[in-house]
């Protein structure tokens, strides 16, 4: 008999070695279903390439080309994907940039998939290939990978991080460690992801049992010694990259920190809420109030950038030090001065994650950006982005800009109006893991200690929320997000859950029971 991996480990062959697919045929009938969503999603993405040549802009993106050029940190966002964009700074070709997130994204369905087959009780196949839909096929997914942004470059970060939770081995530990600190210096909401994962190795080294269940007399505490070390190695892999980072950042600016804008971005977010007059701030705090009640004002976002945001109008740049610590204060009062009304507003920036509709926010500008356009973008239009328009021609080594080309854009541009994952489906997909422990748990089976499903659950969690708290909601947030409520999903819903739902007890996935020398 083939023994039983404890729940977050890989499945193993009876002699303890993972058995590798055999022939091209072989692969085929195994996972013909995830390779068939596989071939799709490879196939929309070239209709993308064809489309939109060959890439499509972001305000953000031209920060990020000058980065290439002029490398020292930026105080809004740290220097991670300008890292990137550098390494491929010799094809002078941002179509190969957008080549290359694409190729990102289909390795995300791969990891999903993956990750879903080799944990132990692992799901069915077809359950597996499921997980993978939203990420390869999603039009919104496929329109952020054309979009010169960090997005899809963290998200493939954090999925391989997660992916390789199921590991008990020191080197692959310290290797999600490195991936958490690439995360986090490409997106600065990776880093509660280190606590996150460090909580898992804690939670699965400390108090696992030894046959992987809780219950009466099954629980084990074991020794320091089994948590300590591999939690030490991923925090000292993933804070050493991210100190060094941080030092840098001290040598430029004279500041702590990986960014300069934490201060600003939270007091944006504040003002969606924030009532002077409840909050009653000192003179120097003051200047930074609205007197328009809170449904009458903006989103939180104009705060940062418009030209008559109270921040905007201070002296010095907005992302001073003296203005981002002024800000800071201000956020920090109301804060605590309305903990109820921030605790709302968080969650109504939230549930914006789960409407059916796709409703235009936080402005038209910013929505339009993530729909395939019918015309050609112009020129950009602020100054610091028309700076940056010019480095993109040395990077390019010509002309930049979007060529549209029919019919492929038009084909895009009608699956993007028709093939999306509506938020109430994310929502059912994140219910799925907590749901199937509660089955699992009322029919008398005892709980894992460590189920594989809580690390993607969790991050996907984080990633949601985070966002929400401390910035604001935006559509192309929620995208990374999926793949991992979909792996938890994936995770949770195990053969014998299926079973006891109704099924045959002694079914087995087709195929699993054809000895390996007969099989085809």
């Amino acid at each position: 008999m083939r023994p039983e991996a404890r729940d977050g480990e890989p499945a193993k062959t009876g002699r303890g070695r993972r058995r590798l697919p055999g022939s091209p045929r072989e692969l085929a009938r195994q996972h013909g279903w995830f390779l068939a969503v596989l071939a799709v999603g490879a196939a929309l993405r070239a209709l993308a390439m064809l489309g939109y040549r060959p890439a499509l802009w972001f305000p953000d993106s031209y920060t990020y080309v000058v980065t290439v050029f002029k490398p020292r940190p930026d105080l809004v966002r740290p220097a991670g994907y300008s890292v990137f964009l550098k390494l491929l700074e010799p094809l002078h070709a941002f179509g190969a940039v957008t080549a290359a997130q694409h190729l990102l994204g289909l390795a995300t369905g791969v990891l999903v998939y993956r990750a879903a087959r080799r944990v132990a009780g692992r799901a069915p196949r077809w359950v597996a290939t499921l997980a993978t839909v939203p990420v390869l096929l999603d039009a919104y997914q496929i329109e952020l990978e054309h979009l010169l942004v960090s997005d899809t470059l963290f998200m493939f970060l954090v999925v391989a991080a997660v992916a390789l939770c199921a590991t008990r081995r020191t080197a692959t530990v310290a290797g999600i460690g490195l991936l958490l600190a690439a995360a986090t210096l490409t997106r600065t909401v990776g880093q509660p992801l280190i606590v996150v994962l460090a909580a898992w190795f804690v939670l699965r080294g400390w108090i696992g049992p030894s046959n992987g269940e809780i219950g009466p007399g099954r629980l084990k505490v074991r020794p320091v010694g089994a948590w300590l070390r591999p939690v030490a190695v991923l925090l000292a892999a993933a804070l050493v990259p991210i100190v060094a980072y941080g030092a840098w950042f001290f040598v430029t600016y004279q500041r702590v920190g990986l960014v300069g804008a934490n201060g600003v971005f939270l007091y944006a977010r504040t003002m969606a809420f924030a009532d002077c007059a409840r909050m009653d701030p000192p003179p120097d705090v003051k200047v930074l109030c609205d007197p328009r009640p809170p449904e009458r004002r903006p989103p939180s976002q104009e705060y940062i950038w418009a030209k008559d945001a109270p921040l905007v109008l201070l002296p010095g740049i907005t992302f001073s030090k003296e203005n981002d610590d002024l800000a800071a204060r201000f956020a920090m009062l109301a804060i605590t001065a309305q903990p109820l009304d921030y605790a709302a507003s968080v969650l109504e920036e939230l549930g914006r994650s789960f409407r059916w509709d796709r409703p235009v926010y936080p402005d038209a500008e910013i929505y339009g950006y993530y729909q395939f356009p019918v015309t050609e973008p112009g020129p950009p239009g602020r100054y610091p982005a028309q700076v940056g328009a010019e480095y993109a021609k040395l990077y390019e080594q010509g002309a930049i800009g979007t060529e549209i080309v029919e019919p492929f854009a038009g084909w895009l541009r009608a699956y993007q109006s028709m093939v999306r994952l509506p938020g109430p489906v994310l929502l059912a997909i994140l219910l799925v893991p907590p749901v199937a422990a509660i089955a699992r748990r009322r029919k008398g089976r005892r709980l894992a200690a460590g189920p594989a499903w809580l690390v993607p659950w969790s991050v996907a969690v984080v990633l949601l929320i985070t966002p929400a708290a401390a910035a604001e909601f935006d559509y192309r947030y929620v995208l990374p997000a999926v793949p991992l409520a979909c792996l938890a999903a994936a995770q949770s819903i195990r053969p014998e859950l299926l079973r006891q739902s109704g099924g045959d007890s002694r079914a087995k996935e087709f195929g699993n029971d054809i000895p390996p020398n007969v099989r085809l």
